[in-house]
């Protein structure tokens, strides 16, 4: 039975309500980009003939894995064990996606609450949540958590946060009236030194990406003292969570919070998703951590149980009340990271990191050698940004029709930046190759000589 709640009269009443004569009218308004054309329908096909067309248009597809592949900006190929996929599909694990009655799901309990305890050890945190949707909405959470504890309303974030980052943060501005005000974009380079002088009494909290979009690692150690010293909180952001097998945990620099994409272990590309946002914090904010905290305790008889806790969400108090309205976590995906991490260890994790910066500074020697290639990080993990001698964009799209993916030019993420035209930021991690290497410098070269 198809549902359809509008009668001819409640479509008449808002059409006259809008202003317009019918609805064809109103979808005028959209304007022909966005406006789809009159489609003509096929006949119907039989079940076999949808799924030869579906395999056709399918094949269509470049996937990560075919080529020489140096695409990251947050969302990287890693290569994740096979013993991954199985165990998570294992009967222990098949239940409902979030635990509505959650003190009867021991097992999901027990993996969300040792899931906490590796993403605060690898954070550098005290404590964290059983995690969040992805790292940029757990960004936006972050500030609207910064907010609360501050009670202030201005947040402000590096020049060199991932834009998409920065737009969520933005589009909660909008809906939840404080004030957003960025640096400036500095490509390669620190970009704190700028950011510092803008933190004043108004702020509340001070976002910094590291490794940030461009790849460059950062101290956060000055910046949060700045920040500290005012009274904001300093929130950190991790794309690349792999980094922190070499690198120093934002929270043991001082960071108050710290927000990751965990996407990096555990998970696949998935054409962008679902991945999940990794988030923890200072114990003494837990009250105003957004999402599911999971507990241990013991049960009537005195045998070690566990529990959702600290449960101040919309779906259980009142919604003006609410630290966030998120009411679930990335379930299979942060059982994914935990099996994952788990199977790595934290011997393997750094070897795995070492491997991965390794390839990078191997990658950067090759593009340094070319001319016309500037490579611009003074410090990078496995992501670093070069400028070439004319815009990137058409040099990528070339490179892609030789199975070559090139990375991703700044034109995709500044389209109205022209100074950064020419910028290209390129990831390797341990699933590069030599050959990759070389091909993709053979044909960058041939691609800049053209």
């Amino acid at each position: 039975m198809r549902y359809l709640p509008h009668t001819e009269h409640t479509r008449r009443a808002m059409l006259d309500t809008i202003g317009v004569a019918s609805i064809e009218e109103l979808f005028e308004q959209a304007g022909a980009p966005l406006a789809l054309p009159p489609t003509s329908l096929p006949p119907h096909k039989s079940e076999m003939e949808v799924e030869q067309h579906l395999s056709k248009l399918s094949g269509m597809n470049r996937a990560a894995g075919d080529g020489a592949f140096f695409v990251g900006c947050g969302a990287y190929r890693h290569h994740v064990p096979a013993s991954v996929d199985h165990l998570i599909q294992r009967s222990e694990f098949l239940t409902s996606y979030t635990p509505y009655q959650p003190e009867i799901s021991q097992g999901t309990l027990q993996y969300l609450f040792e899931f906490q305890t590796q993403v605060a050890n690898l954070l550098g945190s005290e404590i964290a949540n059983a995690s969040l949707y992805d790292g940029s909405t757990g960004c936006g959470e972050a500030v609207l958590m910064a907010h609360r504890i501050t009670r202030r309303k201005k947040a402000l974030l590096s020049g060199n946060l991932h834009p998409h980052y920065a737009g969520v943060v933005k589009t909660l501005s909008h809906m939840s009236s404080f004030l957003v005000e960025q640096s400036e974009v500095i490509a390669g380079q620190s970009a704190t030194t700028d950011l510092i002088a803008k933190i004043d009494d108004e702020t509340s909290c001070v976002v910094v990406q590291t490794p940030d979009v461009f790849g460059s690692l950062y101290d956060l150690r000055e910046i949060a003292e700045a920040a500290q010293a005012k009274g904001a909180l300093l929130i950190a952001v991790v794309t690349e969570v792999v980094s922190l097998g070499a690198i120093k945990a934002p929270g043991d620099m001082g960071a108050d919070i710290v927000i990751a994409e965990g996407q990096s272990i555990g998970n696949g590309l998935n054409f962008g998703g679902p991945y999940l946002g990794l988030f923890a914090c200072r114990q003494k904010y837990v009250r105003q951590m957004p999402g599911r905290v999971c507990g241990e305790t013991v049960d009537a008889d005195g045998k070690r149980g566990f529990v959702l806790t600290l449960s101040t969400r919309e779906q259980h108090i009142r919604r003006e009340k609410a630290t966030s309205n998120i009411c679930t976590n990335s379930g299979l995906c942060c059982l994914a990271f935990s099996i994952h991490m788990t199977l790595l260890g934290e011997l393997g994790l750094k070897k795995l990191a070492k491997l991965n910066h390794s390839k990078a500074v191997q990658l950067s020697k090759a593009l340094s050698s070319i001319e016309g290639v500037e490579v611009l990080n003074q410090s990078f993990f496995n992501e670093f940004t070069i400028r070439l001698n004319k815009p990137a964009e058409p040099i990528v799209e070339s490179l892609a029709r030789k199975n070559i993916l090139a990375g991703v030019p700044a034109s995709r993420l500044w389209p109205d930046r022209a100074e950064l035209d020419n910028l290209l930021m390129l990831a390797a991690t341990e699933t590069v190759s030599d050959t990759h290497i070389d091909d993709l410098c053979a044909g960058l070269k041939e691609a800049l000589d053209a």
